[in-house]
């Protein structure tokens, strides 16, 4: 069965860290969510003005950060004495669990800064457990060329291709997540098996993209929320197509999310808001 769009969450103007613009889709409302993604934020300047303040050190507990950049450099620091070069094709995935301190702070002062940065929720067995970081470069990242000319960068999860599984950096997460960039050339065709267990979305940032059957167009710039299948199926424009596809296994768990704490109830919460207060993150 083909997944079809169910929605489209489009992206929404706003800043984070100390003043950094983006646009933010899911997560834009606190109830605007596709269990277990939490939220999504593109960030997209050629002007310094909107990013080189970063985002200066912050707290997270009970969650994952994915920032995925597609150009620029950016310096990760956190309290557990990590340091990783986040530059143009490359990927950090960290493990909020039940606490960490991190920064991120551009390391260019022109030029474009581009990428995404996605909130992964953990189930609640899993919101305390150790802080994890992993920083993943450009050549780390199978790329799969398609006959049409497109290519398949594979983040997390596994693509098939003539037979062949590739599989990602990224296994071994409880949800299971899918996390594939496409680029496709003018009115390429392209189909990938996504589980229906899965919950789906895929995010246009270049080009025209079609999705599902029949073709439908989907908003750029915005969470583009498939329904219930097993095969997703696009089409792109004229100008070819980027795209990202993320799906992850639903937790089916209660939410309750104060600003970088995202955990099952209030007093669960409280109890995040006093640790870091009590500065208990450092020295979890």
């Amino acid at each position: 069965m083909i997944r079809n769009i169910q929605a489209m969450i489009p992206g929404v103007a706003t800043s984070d860290g100390a003043g950094v613009k983006l646009r933010r889709s899911l997560g834009g409302q606190q109830q605007v969510r596709l269990d277990p993604f939490l939220m999504l934020d593109e960030f997209s300047s050629n002007d310094p003005n909107d990013y080189v303040a970063g985002f200066p050190a912050h707290p997270h507990r009970g969650f994952e950060t994915v920032t995925y950049m597609l150009e620029g450099h950016m310096l990760h620091e956190d309290h557990l004495g990590n340091q990783g070069h986040l530059k143009t094709g490359g990927v950090q995935w960290m493990t909020a669990g039940r606490g960490i301190i991190h920064s991120e702070m551009p390391q260019q002062v022109s030029g474009a800064m581009r990428g995404f940065q996605l909130w992964i929720n953990l189930p609640a067995k899993e919101k305390m457990k150790a802080a994890a970081y992993q920083d993943i470069q450009v050549e780390d990242i199978p790329k799969v060329v398609l006959v049409n000319g497109g290519v398949v960068k594979v983040i997390a999860g596994a693509y098939e291709n003539n037979g062949v599984i590739v599989q990602g950096p990224i296994q071994g997460i409880t949800t299971t997540p899918l996390f594939l960039d496409v680029q496709l050339a003018p009115h390429a065709e392209f189909e990938h098996r996504i589980p229906k267990e899965l919950n789906a979305f895929a995010y246009v940032y270049e080009g025209e993209l079609r999705i599902g059957s029949p073709l439908q167009e989907a908003s750029k710039q915005a969470a583009i929320v498939l329904g219930s299948g097993d095969d997703f199926k696009a089409k792109a424009g004229a100008q070819g197509a980027q795209f990202i596809i993320l799906a992850a296994l639903p937790l089916h768990e209660p939410i309750v999310q104060y600003g970088p704490f995202v955990m099952n109830t209030r007093a669960e919460i409280e109890q995040a808001i006093d640790d870091y207060q009590n500065n208990r993150f450092v020295i979890s």
